[in-house]
C-alpha cells in the first residue's frame, strides 16, 4: 500500500523526535552515572559530599 508524501514526512519526524528523546536519556544517564561515581570516591576518600538538593535529615528539631 503506497504512502503519501505528507504521511512519509510525520513519520520521519517521529522517528527523528524518537532518536532525539533516545539521545538526551542516555546522556542523562551517563550524567547520573558520573555523578553517583564521584559521589561514591567521595566517600571512600572521606570526603564533603558535593552534591547539590536536599539535605539527608534535618539539622534541628523547631523545623
Amino acid at each position: 500500500m503506497p504512502v503519501d508524501a505528507g504521511e512519509e514526512q510525520r513519520l520521519k519526524r517521529g522517528e527523528r523526535a524518537e532518536a532525539e528523546r533516545k539521545l538526551r536519556a542516555a546522556a542523562k544517564l551517563r550524567e547520573n552515572l558520573q555523578r553517583r561515581k564521584q559521589q561514591a570516591r567521595a566517600r571512600r576518600a572521606g570526603e564533603e559530599d558535593q552534591t547539590i538538593g536536599l539535605p539527608a535529615a534535618k539539622t534541628d528539631e523547631s523545623s
